[in-house]
This record gives C-alpha cells, structure tokens and sequence, in this order.
C-alpha cells in the first residue's frame, strides 16, 4: 500500500543556485522497501498552511495510486486546491510527486533547442520531459547496444551523439527524464524481420493506409525488444519508460481484412495479446526499478470494447503505474459528447474524459495514475495556444488530477500557457521555442513543418 504523507508549511526559500541539493525543506522519509517513499514542505505564502490527510479509497476529489513492492512509490493524491503551489524535484532516485512535461523528439534532444526546453521548464511549472528513444521510424536516437537493434540497423540513423551528459543535464537541474519507446509500428523492424511482421493475405508484407508496415503485436519477440530498449534506456539515464503504440493497427475493416499474424496462438484475441505482453513490458521494466507508463487512445476513456485494436481501459490502468490517455479534442469525431465540432471545444472535452477515465479507475483495485496527453498542436483549422492549452489544464485538475504532458510534434509551446512555477526562482522569462519537423516521420531535422498529432 503506498504511504502517503504530505505536509505543506510555510519556510526559507532556497539560495539561487541551490534548487536541486535537497535543500532544508525537502526532507528524504525513508521506508521499508526497495524504494523510500518522501515528504515534501511547500511554501504557502499565500495560502497559508494545509495539511493534506491520506484520501480515502473511495472519495471523490482525490486519486489514489498503489503499486507493486518493486515499483517506485508517488505521492498519491494532492488537493486541487494546492494545484499552484510550486513542488519542489523529487529525491535523488524518485519520480516527482507532480509530473508537469512536454514532449520532444529525438532531433530537438539531440539539437540546440534541447537547452530552450530546458529553460522553458527551469522558468515554468514543468518538471519533466518525455523524449523518444525509439519512434515511429523504428530508429533508436542514440547508438545502442542492444543486438536486434545493430542486427536492423536501428542505430544508423542517431539523433544525439551525447546522451548521457544531456540527461545528467536533466537530473542536474531536477527535470525528470522519460523515455518514449514506440513498440508495434516499427516499419524498419517488420521490413528487416518480416517473420516478426503482420502478412497480407497476398503473402506479402501488409501496409498501413500510409503505405508502412507494422510488426505483429502478438509476437512476444517484438515486445522483448522494446524491453530491452527500455533496460538499456534506464542505464543511460532515464528515470522512467513509456510505451506508446501498444496495440494493433486502426484502420477500415477492408484493409484489416487482408491481415495475417504469423504469430496469432490459437483462440488469442487482439485483446488478450495485448494484455499478455503488456505483462511482459511491465515486469522487466519494474526490475528495473522504474515507473512503467503506457500510452493508449484517448477513446479507451469511454469505450466498452478494444476498439479494434486491443486496448481496453481496465486492462491497462490495471497494469501500469500510469496510464496516459491522448484525449486529443481534435480526434474525437462529431457528436462525441454531443458536441458539433470537439476540437473547438477542448474544456468540455477533457473535463468529459477525465471524469470517464477517473470513474472506471474507481472499479480496480490497482488503478494507475491518470496522466492525459493535452494537445498543443493546431490542426483542422482550429487554432490552438495558450487559452486552448490552459483550458485543458483546468480541466484535468477540476477534477481533481493533477498530473499531465503536453504533445506538440515540433516541440513548440508557449510559454504562457504554462504557470510560472519553476524550479529556478528569479530566473528570465522563456520564450516559445520551435523545432522543424514531425517525430513520426522525420528522416532529417528539416524534412518536414508539418505540425501533426501522436496518433
């Protein structure tokens, strides 16, 4: 059971300059375990103390978490009325009780600009950054050892030649580091295993409605792979891993009609592959001794079935430490909550599926933490900045969550669509930082400026 203790009280502000050394007011609390769990004082200047007792199991306004005895603890719950007061980083070793993050690819990591999102979190309430190890392109952004990954070429195609010193970089400066490692759509993976790959009925490699093929998610070979792109991952730095693409293809059933999967066991449904090998995932990385997340389609929120492909809410919430749901306004089709055009309407959107996702978590007994993907991207002709992006923000913490990432393919945000509740007290304001390209489908820094959405 997680132990949760939180105390806010009013006490000296750090030195400039000394953020990150634990300074007096964060104070380690160690328990019995593999991992401590901690308490936190915060600063209250203006809403003087508050003290926060642990949630109980069934009441409205709090999010309880409890994980496994080898995964890394958090801070369970935190009133929505505490959503402004600045939270110091976490101990050496543990995720933040708050994750605040953006996104970039591998080619801003590896990029100049990978310092502009570094001081954009230094001067604002972001806390952590998710970067791809692995994207949609199936190539690794540093050179890794892992020996499927040589035996494909994955690593012909590196993004940034120091890896270690920038993610030092992160944990020097108390920016918690998620790897994002995409898993069944790697085309280079099902073009140079094809035995791992789905097959067309033709005999040839089936494709996507973009012309790509995907690898077969009911093969566990795929997923051992991207566990040990994982493992690897936690030794060069990383302090939590992400899958993301953990399903099948979403495509007309005409297209999906002509599917074969070489390595379908008799009577296994999409649903039952992917629940099997999420299993997988989650115990190799949680003997890694770190969060295990999972991305998965912002509809699973509300629907009863897998969708088509595979994902279904309870079977997911139910195996990770967090769940993140891209409750992207732009993807949910007209009516979706009886609203004529979603994407013009993203408070009402999220503040409907987090209601959703917070209601169906109530029903397990070991839910994951709810941490939404929040659009920063315009797409459809409706525009999306700053009022946009704070729309969704309110949204997620009126009901009472208090976790989120931001997803612009561009690593493109505005700085004042973000509080400024840095780490760094005093520092110079941000400013909007930009980056050409897609991180599904860049071959190059500046193939593309097309500003696209993580599907």
């Amino acid at each position: 059971m997680v132990v949760l203790a939180a105390l806010l009280c009013f006490g000296a502000a750090p030195a400039m300059g000394q953020e990150h050394d634990l300074p007096s007011w964060l104070r380690p609390l160690h328990h019995a375990g593999e991992m401590p769990d901690y308490v936190v004082d915060v600063l209250t200047p203006r809403l003087g103390p508050l003290v926060l007792p642990p949630p109980p199991l069934e009441t409205e306004g709090y999010l309880t978490l409890h994980h496994s005895p080898r995964a890394p603890d958090y801070v369970g719950a935190i009133q929505p009325a505490a959503r402004a007061v600045p939270i110091p980083p976490a101990p050496a070793g543990q995720p933040p009780a708050v994750v605040r993050g953006l996104y970039m690819n591998g080619w801003i990591f590896g990029s100049s600009r990978f310092y502009d999102l570094v001081a954009l979190a230094d001067t604002t309430e972001i806390n952590a950054l998710v970067i791809d190890v692995k994207d949609a392109t199936g190539y690794i952004t540093y050179r890794s050892s892992v020996p499927t990954a040589q035996q494909i070429g994955a690593t012909e195609l590196v993004r940034v030649a120091d890896p270690r010193g920038r993610l030092a970089l992160l944990h020097e400066r108390g920016i918690h580091p998620i790897a994002r490692i995409v898993v069944a759509r790697d085309p280079l993976l099902a073009k140079r295993k094809t035995a791992w790959a789905i097959h067309d009925s033709s005999g040839a490699l089936w494709r996507d409605g973009l012309g790509e093929p995907w690898v077969d998610a009911h093969n566990d070979s795929v997923w051992h792979y991207a566990a040990a792109l994982a493992e690897e991952a936690v030794l060069m730095g990383f302090r939590e891993i992400q899958f993301d693409y953990v399903r099948f293809p979403d495509e007309p059933p005409e297209r999906l009609g002509r599917t074969v999967y070489p390595a379908k066991r008799p009577g296994e449904s999409r649903r039952a592959a992917i629940r099997r090998n999420v299993g997988i995932l989650g115990d190799r990385v949680r003997r890694a001794g770190v969060p295990f997340t999972l991305d998965v389609f912002g509809l699973t929120t509300s629907a009863r079935g897998d969708l088509g492909i595979g994902q279904v809410w309870e079977d997911l919430s139910g195996a990770a430490d967090v769940i993140l749901p891209m409750v992207y306004p732009s993807h949910y089709r007209r009516g979706s909550f009886g609203l004529p055009n979603p994407n013009r309407e993203p408070y009402t959107v999220i503040r409907r599926a987090m209601e959703e996702a917070v209601e169906r978590n109530r029903g397990l007994s070991n839910p994951a933490k709810i941490r939404p993907y929040l659009q920063a991207f315009t797409i459809y002709r409706v525009r999306y900045g700053p009022e946009e992006i704070m729309e969704q923000i309110r949204a997620v913490e009126e009901v009472g969550l208090t976790d989120w990432v931001l997803w612009n393919a561009r690593g493109v945000y505005p700085p004042d669509a973000l509080r400024p509740e840095g780490r760094s007290q005093g520092a110079s304001p941000a400013s909007t930082v930009s980056v050409p390209g897609d991180a599904d489908s860049l071959t190059s820094p500046a193939v593309s400026s097309q500003q696209g959405p993580k599907r």
